[in-house]
């Protein structure tokens, strides 16, 4: 039996899967992602490698604004990621 893990975020964050994109180096460097949770703090970002990606980035989703980025932890193919200049 494992124990439960505690919960850190600030606002709970609800499960998702919307494609988005990683933009960094003036929009002329991206890695396609995908959003697993989402909060109005930050997500969780699935990937094919976070070999490459930047500590800070824009993050964009389709129909709605970029969003400055600052990563929190990475895994292998996740990362997750604090909103800088949260709306």
């Amino acid at each position: 039996m494992t124990e439960p893990q505690t919960e850190h975020r600030q606002t709970p964050r609800r499960s998702t899967l919307k494609g988005g994109r990683i933009v960094f180096n003036s929009g002329r460097s991206t890695f396609d992602c995908t959003v697993r949770n989402l909060s109005r703090q930050g997500a969780k970002l699935q990937v094919g490698s976070s070999i490459g990606i930047p500590d800070s980035f824009d993050l964009l989703l389709p129909n709605t604004h970029t969003q400055p980025c600052r990563v929190i932890w990475r895994k292998a193919k996740e990362i997750g990621v604090e909103f800088v200049g949260v709306h």
